[in-house]
């Protein structure tokens, strides 16, 4: 009987992880996943990981914890939760040798490991044969409990400091500051001195201590997960609430199956120090031994948080606001300074724009329909007219460098002719690395896909040698970014295949090199929506971070100074949140976090017909709450919405107030949509600003009523900071602070009907002298100078 019990957890663990398997089609959904890529050898121990090092560790834990706690159905459940986490944090830190990161990986498998457990337990528990549910004196809970509870400010910096966690949210983590660190200490012993009790009297041995351990990891994130909620406020139409009990929950477990060691062989070794003899008096003087240890245990705990809440206040910076040190101005460069983008001169500038992809080498679906439509000079005469001052220009690795190494010197010319188009009409540029899925190339023809998954179109990115797939399939499950093809594509550029990150940060080198003395090119968008790979977080977070970071490096080192625009993975756009590399990941000061705000568009919460994840009211505080974590800019670099009239009318309009509300600027998705490019699938129109009539060929007109919500008046320029903007077309109300003298205002308001006069719009200010009103294309410019506190209004043209 003490062996069938675990030889039978083990069977049901490995049927469990052979039939997730072959069910799965994309390897993602499995503990142990198979996508149809074959592992390569030569590339360190990454392709292998799952098989050798996750597989052989979930089963030994499995092995122990059902030798150990397999009595009883529950006991055993959070067991098995532990052995998929610590065989998720081992393969992670047999790929990266990241200790830190690697352990907070095992939170990502919270979905994957609750089924597995679930399973695991009932097949056990039917089929292991019924022992005996013995109970036994728990022995020593509280120091361990305490001892617990003190370890976690010393290594929470990679847990509880993602978007989740509100501010006054109770999290272990130094920088959030002595209350919070005391309050989350608080709250996790106060919930491991029951678990761990509860558990050491069902559960010998360390493992007793360590499964109690992980239940207050878990007790303490589903605190945190209501404390935040109430904070960020209750749902209003949105399921943040329960999105970020998940992952409170999840971080809390991963947090306790990482560290609760630390209560198990405490609890151990304090009892057997402190042994029970057979006579009373000894019995007496060893409880006595036992309840000193438990005070001495109590005021070491004490004193290691106290260390943690003193070395964190001797380190701290003394301003909050811009830890990693100050951005040199350059004058006429943009720069991140203090939350917002700058000029230089002591301006808040308000990027405020259109996407633009007719320079994306795009996947042809139908070849007879072209993917683009030439980008000429009239183009951004025509967006300089709707008032807008920046441009974010896609360009494909695949049309720059073709071969390896080579530049292709005709397309660099396209990038440099739109960017002095751009500049010659008062627009600035963000070039933008674009991918979708990857590369263009879909579904080889004749190519059978696994039951699960579809057929697929190509769409645009990397060049074919810097693709590596490792014959996985080339097929999408629910979306084109979840594809094992590209899921390998992006693995292997995050570990540096074939030196093929290196040749995209060489590429970044290039074309900075080109732009570095440039001031319409307002920086590098190094990577459009990054994908997950097959191993996130350890992808998106830390390798991620690092490929960032050597971006950033070689970007610098041709003397380009212009702002880096980084964005999470995709799974923002796709969920309305992400973690995204460590704030750490780089010291560079000019940086701007870039997500992009779908939120009630195309995520994957309106595909499935779900009410939204997160809300578009709650993803402005989300983004901004992540950019404070940079200590830098938030800039969205795509929204957009679709469907009926009057429900894109409706979102654009609750997206404008948002944006005036947190003062941030952004890139409409986009300019203009060929009807054969692969992202407006096959309908009547080509689906821009700018609509293409798909049975001719020919742009039919503009979509005004998106036209008249983002032509509407702003700031694109004002001194110091701006304090207020509220905007409806050509009425705008705005103050603003400069700290010195600045003539730096500079507003646009759109003229009402198709051409300006010179009278200009009426205007009401306060604080502001030198006033000029220009006309201009489309409108009028407003120039002027401020010192101190100021306004302007706006009431109408």
């Amino acid at each position: 009987m003490p062996l069938r019990r675990p030889l039978v957890a083990v069977i049901a663990a490995l049927v469990l992880v052979a039939v997730e398997a072959l069910l799965d089609p994309t390897g993602l959904l499995a503990l142990v996943g198979w996508s149809g890529a074959v592992p390569e050898t030569g590339r360190g121990l990454w392709p292998f990981a799952p098989y050798a090092v996750f597989l052989p560790v979930f089963l030994a834990a499995v092995w122990w914890v059902a030798l150990r706690a397999g009595e009883r159905f529950w006991t055993l459940v959070v067991g098995v939760v532990l052995a998929v986490m610590l065989a998720q944090s081992a393969a992670a830190f047999a790929m990266t040798w990241d200790l830190e990161n690697s352990a907070w990986a095992s939170s990502y498998v919270l979905g994957k490991a609750v089924p597995a457990a679930l399973v695991v337990a009932a097949f056990t528990r039917w089929f292991g044969g019924r022992g005996e549910k013995a109970r036994r004196v728990p022995g020593s809970v509280v120091a361990p409990a305490l001892l617990f509870a003190a370890v976690a400010p010393l290594v929470a910096g990679q847990w509880w400091t993602a978007v989740v966690y509100a501010p006054g949210t109770p999290v272990a983590h130094a920088a959030s500051g002595a209350v919070s660190v005391v309050l989350a200490t608080v709250i996790l012993a106060a919930a491991a001195i029951p678990s761990i009790g509860w558990m050491r009297a069902r559960v010998p041995g360390v493992l007793g201590g360590w499964l109690g351990a992980v239940v207050a990891g878990g007790a303490l994130g589903v605190v945190q997960a209501v404390v935040a909620a109430f904070l960020d406020g209750m749902p209003s139409g949105d399921i943040w609430p329960l999105m970020a009990l998940y992952v409170g929950l999840a971080d809390g477990l991963s947090f306790g199956a990482a560290l609760g060691w630390v209560a198990g062989v405490a609890g151990v070794l304090i009892d057997r120090s402190v042994a029970r003899r057979a006579l009373d008096e000894v019995a007496g003087a060893a409880g006595a031994r036992q309840r000193a240890l438990t005070v001495g245990v109590g005021i070491v705990s004490a004193g290691l948080v106290a260390v943690v809440l003193v070395v964190h206040g001797l380190t701290a910076t003394g301003d909050p606001s811009r830890a990693w040190g100050e951005a040199i101005p350059i004058p006429g460069f943009l720069r991140a300074d203090r939350g917002i983008i700058t000029d230089g001169d002591g301006n808040q500038v308000l990027l405020r724009g259109v996407n633009v992809n007719q320079l994306v080498d795009f996947y042809a679906p139908r070849p007879e329909v072209p993917v683009t439509t030439p980008l000429t000079e009239q183009d951004f005469a025509d967006i300089a007219a709707q008032g807008f001052d920046v441009v974010r220009l896609g360009f494909s690795w695949s049309a720059l460098e073709p071969a390896k190494g080579q530049i292709d010197q005709a397309y660099l010319t396209q990038i440099k002719d739109a960017v002095h188009w751009a500049k010659a009409h008062g627009i600035y540029v963000v070039l933008d690395m674009h991918q979708d899925s990857w590369w263009n190339e879909g579904t080889p023809e004749g190519w059978s896909c696994r039951p699960g998954t579809d057929t697929m179109w190509g769409y645009d990115g990397a060049p074919t040698w810097a693709t590596i797939t490792d014959s996985a399939p080339r097929c999408q499950f629910q979306s084109r970014d979840i594809s094992p093809a590209s899921d390998r594509a992006f693995q292997n550029l995050y570990f540096d295949t074939d030196d093929v990150q290196g040749a995209m940060v060489q590429a970044w080198a290039a074309l900075a090199k080109e732009f570095a003395g440039e001031q319409a090119v307002a920086g590098y968008d190094l990577l459009n929506e990054p994908g997950f790979g097959e191993t996130a977080p350890v992808t998106t977070s830390l390798q991620l971070g690092r490929f960032y970071s050597r971006a950033i490096d070689a970007i610098r080192d041709t003397g380009a100074n212009q702002i880096v625009f980084i964005e999470p993975s995709i799974l923002w756009s796709g969920l309305g949140f992400d973690t995204g590399p460590k704030p750490s990941f780089s010291a560079d000061p000019n940086i701007v976090f870039s997500p992009h705000l779908y939120s009630e568009s195309i995520t994957v919460d309106a595909s499935l017909g779900l009410p939204p994840i997160v809300g578009m009211e709650r993803q402005f505080m989300l983004g901004t709450r992540a950019a404070g974590d940079y200590e830098t800019a938030l800039w969205s670099g795509e929204y957009g919405f679709w469907g009926d009239t009057e429900n894109r009318v409706s979102h654009l309009e609750r997206y404008a107030a948002l944006e005036d509300q947190y003062r941030i600027g952004g890139a409409y998705w986009v300019w203009k949509q060929a009807c054969g490019d692969p992202q407006n699938g096959i309908q009547d129109i080509g689906d821009g600003l700018v609509i293409q009539d798909c049975s001719s060929g020919e742009f039919s007109g503009v979509n005004q009523p998106l036209l008249d919500i983002l032509r509407r008046a702003y700031p694109q320029s004002a001194p110091g900071t701006l304090r207020y903007l509220d905007s409806h077309g050509a009425k705008m109300v705005m103050t603003g602070h400069a700290a010195a003298r600045s003539c730096g205002l500079k507003v646009w308001v759109p003229a009402p009907t198709e051409a300006a006069t010179s009278e200009g719009p009426a205007l009401d200010t306060e604080g502001i002298t030198g006033i000029v009103t220009n006309v201009v294309n489309g409108g009028w410019i407003i120039t002027g100078c401020a010192e101190g506190d100021y306004s302007l209004s706006t009431l109408g043209g």
